[in-house]
Order: C-alpha cells, then sequence, then structure tokens
C-alpha cells in the first residue's frame, strides 16, 4: 500500500456516467478504481479493449491531485489525450515534438492544478528537473501504461522502463497502477519485482475476446489468400497486415494497391514524413489497410479494425496476442488471420538457436515461446482453449468462433509417415530441401533421380500415400517438433532433428494434423467473418448517414473519427433512434459533454428537430 486515501469530489460511477454516459463499470474496472482511490499499488491485465484506461483515468477525476501516466509511444499519449478532450477533461502530453511554449504552457497548467491527466514518456519522467517539476504538482497517481516493457521477458522490453522504478523511492507515499494487455506469468513476476509491486494487488481479468474469430492456415498462395479477405470478407474495412521484414512490408503493399486496395507500407525504413503521413491517413480516412513490421501498432487505439492478418510468424504468443488485439478494440466482430509455413518455422528456430550472446535462462524461456506459439499453430484444438491457456486461464467450453471449431481438424498417428520421411532425409545424405526429399518418396522425376542414385534407395517411391501437400504439411509439424532441422543459411537443406532418433527406433509416438483443404475465402462459407454490424436495411441506413456527418466534423476538428465516437455507439443510435436529448442521453458512450457539443447535430442527422424535450445531461465543465 502506499499512502492514505484522499478526498473524493465525486464517486467513481457517478464520473462515468456523466463524463463517459456508460451505466456501469465493467469486470475488474470497479475494483481496481476503489484500490486507487484508498491509495493502494496495483498492476492490471485486461485484454486490449476491456477498459484498461478507465481504471486510472476514472481516479484522475476523483482525486485531488493530478495524474502522470508514462506511456511509450507519442502517437498512444495523443490518441488517449484527443479522446479525452472530446469528454471535456483537461489532458495534456509533454513529449519532445511540442515546441519549447507549448510544453512550459503544460508544465504551468501542471502546476496551477488546471491539468487532470498528463502523459510522459518514461525517459523525461525520470529527468531529474522534471521530478522537481513532479514534486511541486504534488502528484494523487502514477499510472504505467504498457507495463510490460519493463520485462526482460516481454516482447516489448525498453531499457528506459527500468527507470520508472525510481518513482516509488521518489514519491513513496503516490499510489501507482500498472497496467498491459499482455504478460503471460514470467513477464507479470518480473515486472511486480522490476516496478516494486510486489506489495500491491494483482488484477487479473480474461484474456478473452470473444469477438474476435482466430484462424490459422498453412501457407499456400498467402497473397492471394489475403486479397481474397479483404475483398470478399473485409470490403472496405480497416486492416493491418504484418510482415516480418521491410522488404515483404513494401512487396505486399505495393501488391495490394496493383490490386485495387488502398494499401499503405509502414516500417523503420521509411522516410520519418512518410512514416507519420500514412499512419495519419490510416487512422483518418476509412478502409485504410497498413502493411506492417510489428514497429506499427502499440499507439495505435483505433477501434475499428476489423482484420489482423500474419503473413509471418509472430516470435511469441505474447506477441500474436497484442497484435491481434488491435482488431475489434470496439466489441464488433472482427477477423484475425494468420498463414504459416515451413520457412517461417525454420527461421524462428533458427533465430532461437542462434548463440548470440543471450544467457542460458532467456534462450531457454525464448524456446518454450516458441514452442508454444508453434503448439498453437498445429492444434486440433479449440484455437481460444490454447490461446487463454498460456496465459493461465482455462476455458469453459469450446468457443465456437476460430477454425478448429467451425471446422473441426482431425488428428492422426503420424509415426509411420515420420519415419518414412525421416528415413528419405537421412538416406539422402542430410542435404537436399523438402521439395526433392519428397519426390523421392513419392517416386517422382525419375530422370534426375536416376542422375542421383536416389532411384536405387529403398525409400524411393514409399511415400505415394500422400500428396506434395499432405508430405509438406508432414515435413512443417516435424521441423516444429524438433525432428527435422533446417539448413537456413543455406539451400533449406533438411536434416534430422535432435529428437529424431527415438522414432526410428520406435520408441516413440508420432501425433500429427491432417491440414483441412484450403477453399477460397468466401463470406458465406462456415469460418467466414460475420459482418461487423447486424442492422435493418432502415437503421443501416441511419448509420451510414452518421458516420457520413462524423467523418466531416472529424476533418472539421483535425482529429480522428472514432475519438468523437465509436462504430459501436452509432450502431446504438442507429438501432433504436431517439425522439429528443433525452432519449439521446441514454445511449452508452455518450457522456454530457459529447451531448452538449454534438446531441443536437445527431438528431438534425436522424431528422428529428434539435430542440426536443428534454435536456439531457449538462455539460461536464467541472473536469477541466
Amino acid at each position: 500500500m502506499s499512502g492514505g486515501a484522499r478526498q473524493r469530489p465525486r464517486e467513481p460511477l457517478a464520473v462515468l456516467r456523466e463524463v463517459w454516459g456508460y451505466p456501469a463499470f465493467r469486470g475488474l474496472q470497479a475494483q481496481v478504481i476503489e484500490h486507487v482511490l484508498a491509495g493502494g499499488d496495483g498492476l492490471v491485465l485486461m485484454p486490449t479493449g476491456g477498459g484498461k484506461s478507465l481504471c486510472y483515468q476514472v481516479p484522475a477525476l476523483c482525486l485531488a491531485g493530478p495524474t502522470l501516466v508514462v506511456s511509450p509511444l507519442i502517437a498512444l499519449m495523443q490518441d488517449q489525450v484527443l479522446a479525452l478532450r472530446q469528454l471535456g477533461v483537461a489532458a495534456a502530453a509533454l513529449n519532445s515534438t511540442l515546441p519549447p511554449a507549448e510544453q512550459r504552457r503544460i508544465e504551468r497548467s501542471l502546476l496551477d492544478g488546471s491539468l487532470r491527466l498528463l502523459y510522459v514518456a518514461p525517459e523525461r519522467l525520470v529527468q531529474p528537473g522534471f521530478l522537481e517539476l513532479v514534486a511541486r504538482a504534488r502528484p494523487a497517481l502514477f499510472a504505467i501504461d504498457e507495463a510490460h516493457c519493463v520485462s526482460q521477458w516481454g516482447h516489448d522490453f525498453r531499457p528506459d522502463y527500468l527507470e520508472v522504478a525510481r518513482l516509488h523511492a521518489r514519491f513513496p507515499e503516490v499510489p501507482r497502477l500498472a497496467l498491459t494487455a499482455t504478460a503471460d506469468r514470467p513477464t507479470r513476476e518480473d515486472i511486480l519485482d522490476r516496478l516494486e509491486l510486489r506489495a500491491g494487488r494483482l488484477f487479473l481479468a480474461s484474456f478473452d475476446r470473444p469477438n474476435i474469430r482466430y484462424r490459422v492456415e498453412p501457407k499456400h498462395e498467402p497473397r492471394r489468400r489475403l486479397l481474397a479477405l479483404l475483398r470478399e470478407e473485409h470490403a472496405g474495412q480497416a486492416a493491418i497486415v504484418y510482415r516480418s521484414t521491410r522488404a515483404a512490408v513494401d512487396q505486399t503493399a505495393a501488391r495490394l494497391a496493383e490490386a485495387g486496395i488502398r494499401a499503405l507500407p509502414y516500417h523503420a525504413g521509411l522516410p520519418a514524413e512518410e512514416r507519420a503521413r500514412n499512419q495519419e491517413r490510416f487512422l483518418r480516412e476509412d478502409g485504410i489497410v497498413m502493411v506492417a513490421t510489428i514497429a506499427f501498432g502499440m499507439g495505435i487505439d483505433k477501434p475499428d479494425v476489423r482484420l489482423v492478418a500474419h503473413l509471418d510468424l509472430p516470435r511469441s504468443l505474447e506477441s500474436y496476442y497484442q497484435e491481434t488485439g488491435r482488431a475489434g478494440r470496439d466489441g464488433l466482430p472482427a477477423t484475425a488471420w494468420m498463414a504459416y509455413g515451413l520457412d517461417d518455422v525454420a527461421r524462428l528456430k533458427a533465430l532461437v538457436a542462434a548463440d548470440d550472446g543471450r544467457e542460458e535462462r532467456r534462450r531457454w524461456i525464448d524456446r518454450q515461446k516458441l514452442d508454444a506459439l508453434l503448439g498453437y499453430c498445429e492444434t486440433t484444438r479449440c484455437r481460444r482453449e490454447v490461446l487463454l491457456g498460456y496465459f493461465d486461464e482455462t476455458l469453459a467450453a469450446p468457443c465456437g468462433n476460430c477454425d478448429t471449431c467451425l471446422e473441426p481438424v482431425a488428428g492422426y498417428d503420424g509415426t509411420v509417415v515420420a519415419q518414412k520421411l525421416l528415413s528419405a532425409v537421412y538416406r539422402t545424405g542430410q542435404r537436399f530441401g523438402a521439395g526433392h526429399v519428397i519426390d523421392v518418396l513419392r517416386g517422382e522425376d525419375q530422370e534426375r533421380m536416376a542422375r542421383l542414385g536416389h532411384d536405387r534407395l529403398s525409400v524411393f517411391g514409399i511415400g505415394r500415400e500422400l500428396d506434395p501437400a499432405g508430405w509438406r504439411s508432414v515435413v512443417r509439424q516435424l521441423v516444429a517438433l524438433d525432428l527435422l532441422s533446417v539448413d537456413v543459411a543455406g539451400h533449406g537443406g533438411l536434416s534430422l532433428g535432435p529428437a529424431a532418433r527415438p522414432v526410428l527406433r520406435g520408441e516413440r509416438r508420432v501425433e500429427l494434423r491432417r491440414d483441412p483443404a484450403l477453399r477460397p475465402a468466401r463470406g458465406t462459407r462456415p469460418g467466414a467473418a460475420r459482418p461487423a454490424l447486424d442492422l435493418p436495411t432502415e437503421a443501416l441506413g441511419r448509420f451510414e448517414a452518421l458516420r457520413r456527418w462524423r467523418l466531416e466534423e472529424a476533418r472539421r476538428q483535425g482529429v480522428p473519427p472514432y475519438v468523437i465516437f465509436h462504430d459501436a455507439t452509432l450502431a446504438a443510435i442507429a438501432a433504436s433512434p431517439p425522439s429528443g436529448e433525452a432519449e439521446l442521453a441514454r445511449i452508452p458512450g455518450l457522456g454530457a459533454s459529447k451531448l452538449a457539443r454534438y446531441g443536437a447535430a445527431i438528431l438534425a442527422v436522424l431528422g428529428e428537430p434539435p430542440g426536443a424535450p428534454g435536456t439531457g445531461r449538462a455539460a461536464a465543465g467541472g473536469w477541466a
């Protein structure tokens, strides 16, 4: 615990209803807020879109002093500040892009008490001069967002975050709340240790994102399948496509653009101006597809991303969860689609095995993380069960909203086919790639085999029971199981892996997955993404009219459309059009400030007179 209870001008629930327009807290929010207002420290783990920000933003409007929020990226700070100002909350961000005069103005606002929330980067927060400023401002709360950045076991480790621990020594009476959407058990333990939060309370919410449909498939013409997804299931919707290299980003973005998709590239190798321009377009325009490396995403709070696609395997399930979590932040249906192949598996295994100076424990943890990721890809179980199990959470029953639930995948005893493949690799000299070994097993290309003498091997032609795609699946799975190794530095030659011998001797059974036949992505087939909105035709017309109004208003103000209203709020208005401001005030997500600011315009769009009876809620001027 840190400090004691502070005077509260308003109760948290009253603040939530008046400022944010929500009738009640969700999940663990109320518990976290009460704990913080009582002066307690804590670590909060909630999924993306689960309402983490409210856990410190509501207390910020209940406590006497300002709240300082540590955030890793300028874009993330700016997004939060824009959204808060729309709600009538006095918030600001201090960063290196601001001119000196603006920085001084924000510092004065912090000192005179007119600022409720100040967002800062970790490197600024611990500067001696800034710490003196903070001490004079008498802060009421420190919120440490994206807290996984402090952990060496996390997927986004940032050394600057280690300095945040100094806050406790300097301000022992000020409560600290660390928050993240992604942390397995080792990462959670590391956060608690490095931020000195062992005496605080852990709030562990469900990691489940039931609105996301998880789909994983072996790589087969992946760019064509991605194009089908974008055209047939997510036409005109915002999407993020992740690639592992800058060259792959540029190539994929160019191919999609040639196919008529509004696709833009994003990676660290682009000029800063182009990178910023592309990000701005993604945030402020509808239907942009961003093709990016993992450099893109943490600072993006765009709620209406309907598809997150991976054309390359991420490094771990934490990375995958974090990146796919950028889909459907508004709670509406979204898709997380990933294609993976032998090259992905071999590349990541080579990275983990490389002797690059990492300590043995780091290498061991990396191996465990990779094994968990590959297990998720190759599972025949409900994907959500596997994903949540990685975060120590048990799902009561299969989710019914992933590919393996909608189109069950069979497992089979693959011991014999594994033995055939391993024998073929061994007898051909452990230097040929998968294509050649498969040709040997199937008895193909006899002229070439005769030149090499491989037509006389005992394994020649013994594998005709599987087609080439079936054997490629077996190769990929045996590499994932460490039964085969791939020479990624050379020409992809296969060799026996460290676990192969017991299989060849018949001492170990091998369970394999039978990949389902790939079919074109169609919106009507089982497993296709559901429409984001299920509205009657008349309501859909109102919804589109409201979206057009929102876009015009956003352009007028120079802000992203979603900071004015989320799609979910506009859909609720369109589904049950209010007859006046009193009814409009009952729509979730429409707080007092937004009602006063936009109520008349919304009613005008709906064809209602702006002066209808009922005044709704008063403007939230008191939160400045």
